[in-house]
């Protein structure tokens, strides 16, 4: 049979070889690391035979889908010393999640785990790793792995086959342990060399809150012990950059039970930033043509019924609001409010397109066990907007959208890689006809040739409605967040009958587009706070200058120089206690300043500060004139210090 390689290069290898052995035929390098391999785009054991001509990638730890398999692997490996430690655990589900993995057990009444138990579990995790135990794939009738789960005591694997009566049933065993799974796992334990438990929390079993609360333990392992090491160095940089603790010490948001929970509040200092950067969004969607909108917080449920946003998504939304004898809902998209602004009023050709934008805030249901900081909230306003134009303009529409989008990336200096999101093959889950997804998503991927764009397709990663254009930004860290988001859409336009007058006189539908660049400001706040560590450009900056007269002697000089930078649009903020000089220095750089101007009599007599840029230390003496000139340069976006 052929074997097709990424490269396009083609071998023949004979029926029934496995991976590992392709594998082993290209190098034994690759041998080593290959952790599992992709068969015509299915996820495969390494250990699996391929009985026909087949497209494959090897996959490794160096690979994202290949780090999915070792922590997924490695899930199974802490639930096995889990089970040697505590005989009599039961198991909920323990997946991969971005950076490492969890398991969710329901433990022996009388053991409550904390963090401290942690390196105990860890030390077993390594010993039955040293076992070399191959994970071994086992297909089982269904009728078989209910009696397995209900003789072993597990009631959280016989209800999740309940689920799964008419799907092919698989078992995975390593060493003593056996778990309900769909695969893929590494070929064997002794692939994992570094092992770190990282924390202990608690998990409504299926997410419901009346449920049985269980135990989620998180971890993360690695084939080399320096990449754990690398790894434990960033996340001791990622908790002094945590947004949470920054977003206190600075004052820019707060987050009170008083209020409630998951429901920023935005202090002086992180209101000034959150509106510049909508500032920033509004100059350049004016001159792109956008028209601004306002809706508002509430809707009648009939709106969401339409949109199929209240089916779809009912689990993630507060319950209907009673009003006299109508329901309402707190608004959890802007979407369909603008479609109803769309279909006022006829529409022509002449018109097309028509790009209504706000920012809107919408309301989600979290649980609050995953709420976190501004990163995940109830409350949240996203940068939205909506184009409706014609077919012949929609290429066009999504190109400018892109590029809005990458300008705001490329602002802030973010790293952006590109996801084609489209559909898979559950099509429960998907509005509108095959058709449509299939022109759609053909579009999405000529435009993104088109402009070059370096990216890869996820399949299932698509909204109800349309395929879209996903952007994953990478931070100073090298962590990875999904922000900004441009979607097509033929699916609306059908339920809220949209239409305008075309050149032939005829009623035809527009095809819709949703764009945020932002995404979400509470999410994107949350990651520019990290990115930066808290010291935000210049330009950006709630206060710009910190103003330091060393005594009373030196404060009219210091106050008229406030004063001039206030009329120069600059944000300075005077320190005019009677403190030491350097105790004010130290607070200004506490609080992440970009520059303070220190002002002494030597200042006064000559006109002249003395400046000081924060994170790199003083420049010295300089002219009153030279510092207003460097001022107004640091003050553009694309300023670099």
């Amino acid at each position: 049979m052929k074997i097709t390689f990424p490269d396009g290069l083609q071998k023949e290898y004979p029926i029934g070889i496995t991976g590992q052995q392709i594998a082993e035929s290209i190098s034994h390098k690759l041998a080593k690391d290959a952790l599992g391999i992709f068969v015509n785009d299915v996820k495969y054991d390494l250990s699996t035979p391929i009985d026909e001509d087949a497209t494959v990638r090897i996959v490794t730890f160096n690979d994202e889908e290949g780090k999915e398999i070792f922590w997924h692997s490695s899930a199974h490996l802490m639930a096995e010393a889990i089970e040697n430690l505590y005989p009599g655990t039961k198991f909920g589900v323990g997946p991969a999640i971005e950076q490492g993995f969890y398991y969710d057990v329901d433990l022996p009444e009388g053991i409550k785990l904390s963090n401290e138990d942690l390196p105990k579990i860890e030390a077993k995790m390594f010993e039955l790793a040293q076992h070399n135990s191959n994970f071994e794939r086992v297909d089982i009738r269904w009728e078989d792995a209910i009696d397995y789960f209900k003789k072993d005591g597990d009631p959280y694997k016989v209800e999740l086959l309940e689920g799964l009566k008419d799907e092919k049933i698989t078992l995975y065993k390593q060493g003593n342990f056996t778990d309900l799974c769909r695969g893929t796992h590494i070929p064997n334990t002794s692939v994992i060399k570094a092992i770190k438990l990282l924390n202990i929390a608690g998990a409504y079993w299926r997410g419901d809150a009346n449920n049985k609360m269980l135990t989620r333990i998180y971890g993360i392992t690695f084939p080399k012990k320096q990449l754990l090491d690398e790894f434990l160095t960033l996340k001791e940089e990622a908790e002094k950059r945590d947004h949470r603790k920054l977003g206190k010490e600075l004052e820019l948001f707060m987050i009170t039970p008083a209020i409630g929970a998951g429901l920023p509040v935005w202090l002086p200092k992180g209101a000034f930033i959150r509106r510049k950067l909508e500032n920033f969004i509004k100059e350049e969607l004016l001159r792109r043509g956008y028209v601004e909108v306002i809706t508002p917080h509430i809707g009648n449920l009939n709106l969401y019924k339409t949109s199929g946003h209240y089916p779809y998504y009912s689990d993630s939304q507060f319950a209907p609001i009673k009003v006299e004898e109508e329901e309402y809902l707190l608004k959890p998209m802007n979407c369909p409010h603008h479609h109803q602004i769309y279909a006022l009023k006829p529409r022509s050709y002449k018109d097309l397109p028509v790009r209504l934008a706000e920012f809107g805030t919408v309301y989600r249901y979290e649980q609050s066990g995953e709420l976190t900081g501004l990163t995940r909230v109830r409350g949240f306003t996203q940068d939205d907007a909506h184009i409706y134009c014609m077919h012949s303009q929609l290429k066009d529409e999504i190109r400018n959208a892109v590029e809005l989008t990458q300008l705001v990336f490329k602002t802030f200096g973010m790293e952006v890689t590109t996801r084609l999101s489209f559909r898979d093959d559950n099509s429960e889950k998907y509005a509108g006809s095959l058709e449509m997804w299939e022109q759609a998503e053909r579009e999405l991927t000529e435009v993104a040739n088109e402009m070059n764009l370096e990216y890869f397709i996820g399949k299932g990663e698509a909204s109800f409605y349309g395929p879209k254009i996903d952007f994953i930004v990478k931070d100073a860290l090298g962590r990875k967040w999904q922000l900004g988001t441009v979607q097509v859409d033929y699916v609306m336009p059908e339920r809220f009958g949209l239409e305008y007058i075309g050149s032939d006189n005829q009623k035809h539908r527009p095809v819709i587009i949703h764009r945020a660049p932002f995404g979400s400001m509470e999410r994107f706040m949350s990651i520019l706070i990290e990115h930066y560590a808290g010291n935000f450009p210049f330009w950006l900056a709630p206060v710009q200058i910190k103003v330091l007269p060393i005594s009373d002697k030196q404060l009219d000089f210091a106050i008229a120089l406030e004063s001039k930078l206030k009329e120069l649009g600059f944000r300075p903020e005077i320190d005019a206690r009677s403190e030491k000089i350097n105790r004010k220095i130290a607070e200004a750089e506490q609080m992440k300043i970009p520059v303070s101007v220190i002002i002494g009599q030597k200042e006064v007599d000559t006109n002249t500060v003395s400046l000081r840029i924060h994170g790199k230390g003083d420049l010295g003496a300089k002219s009153l004139n030279d510092v207003l000139e460097l001022f107004k340069n640091m003050n553009e976006p694309d300023y670099k210090i």
